[in-house]
């Protein structure tokens, strides 16, 4: 089966018809019906609000706004630096604006987000088997399945349960990045001494050129915008034996405030669209759901 590109976020409900969130207080959206949604239902009484945030303003990662005169954005090609291609192929470029693929989020704006259009990220899905005492692994008792473990941690801005993942870095390939959000959010990277990141880092380099694409594409994002959107590469990375991520000693860092091993089951609600990267990660392993 081909995990590379897949349709099943083609849709959003996480960023319709809730408040954005911003640093200074919610800012409210346009509510959207979900007959609404697509582009192409004729709407005329559609009065989204225009929000970018005034804290990316400036900022050397984030684009200009779009009436800058010194902004000229070339968009669905790599322009310079910035990738504005997106997984999902040619995205409509409206009054200059490129509108979100999935339809109206009831947001006009870039929001939060630094680019136009999509903004990349990578989530590491790190996972191994549940095993007792005696390494034996463990099965459901009801599905028979064994049951699989994964990295999560608790998200510093929201609370939620998430996969500890970030935004692809200027000139970052996935790979890079996959291994600096793992190595910052779940063991505290940036609080290491040098000689510890040197020997984490070296632990890690192989491993992490095994991962296998669960995902390319849209992310059901509270972030996203009419115009600014979050799409993702989803690689899984998994210890058949668990020698390497047994002794991996986790400790939150940089956008996490918790970190931990949790059980995989059609009881997770994590944050965005992460469970259902996590279903497909169980799919592929024919684990318990």
């Amino acid at each position: 089966m081909n995990y590379s590109i897949r349709r099943g976020l083609l849709n959003h409900f996480k960023c319709r018809n809730v408040d954005y969130p911003s640093k200074n207080g919610k800012v409210a959206r346009f509510q959207v019906p979900d007959d609404k949604v697509p582009w192409n239902i004729i709407w005329p009484e559609y009065a989204p609000p225009y929000y970018t945030s005034p804290h990316i303003m400036g900022q050397t990662w984030a684009d200009s706004e779009i009436d800058d005169p010194g902004f000229h954005p070339v968009w669905n090609v790599v322009d310079g630096s910035t990738n504005r291609c997106s997984y999902h192929g040619s995205y409509t470029v409206f009054n200059n604006f490129p509108q979100n693929p999935v339809g109206r989020t009831g947001l006009a704006g870039r929001g939060i987000l630094g680019k136009w259009g999509p903004n990349h990220a990578a989530d590491p899905i790190l996972t191994k088997w549940k095993r007792d005492e005696n390494q034996s692994v463990i099965y459901h008792e009801l599905s028979k399945k064994p049951i699989l473990q994964f990295v999560g941690i608790r998200r510093r801005d929201c609370g939620e349960w998430a996969l500890p993942g970030g935004m692809v870095d200027t000139g970052e390939t996935i790979t890079q990045t996959l291994k600096r959000e793992f190595m910052e959010e779940a063991l505290n990277y940036l609080e290491m001494e040098t000689e510890a990141k040197k020997q984490i880092s070296a632990q890690l380099n192989y491993f992490f050129t095994t991962g296998v694409d669960i995902y390319k594409g849209y992310v059901d994002d509270i972030r996203n915008t009419d115009n600014a959107w979050i799409e993702t590469v989803a690689q899984n990375f998994h210890d058949e034996s668990g020698s390497l991520m047994d002794h991996l000693k986790l400790r939150s860092g940089d956008d996490a405030v918790d970190v931990m091993w949790i059980d995989i089951s059609s009881n997770l609600d994590l944050y965005a669209s992460h469970t259902y990267l996590i279903k497909l990660v169980v799919t592929n392993h024919n684990a318990h759901w």
